[in-house]
């Protein structure tokens, strides 16, 4: 058993991530996703019920920092503050670099 659990992400059971598959989009890219599940695992401490406020908090915050990492988003700097502390110590390798507006202001001036 102990070493199924080596074998996953984390050094989670089956179970929890199976549990955690049921939380992916159905149009989530499978690069998006496994840093997202990746995300979701190390903050999940045990897997919450399905309809608590604390699931639904955890896949919003996951959400926020896909879309930080992936797509450029921002957000107000208290939430920003939060999801890079939950997402520290995960590598993400194939994102996007973007240029922000203000870098292109910066750059006309």
């Amino acid at each position: 058993m102990a070493e199924a659990a080596a074998s996953e992400p984390l050094g989670r059971s089956p179970q929890e991530v199976a549990w955690v598959e049921t939380l992916r989009g159905d149009c989530e890219p499978e690069h998006h996703w496994r840093h997202r599940r990746e995300f979701l695992l190390r903050n999940a401490g045990e897997p919450p019920a399905g309809d608590s406020g604390a699931l639904q908090r955890l896949v919003s915050l996951s959400m926020v920092w896909a879309n930080h990492v992936f797509l450029g988003c921002r957000y107000p700097l208290s939430v920003m503050e939060k999801v890079l502390e939950m997402a520290e110590g995960i590598k993400v390798t194939d994102a996007p670099t973007r240029t922000t507006r203000d870098e292109l202001v910066a750059k006309k001036g």
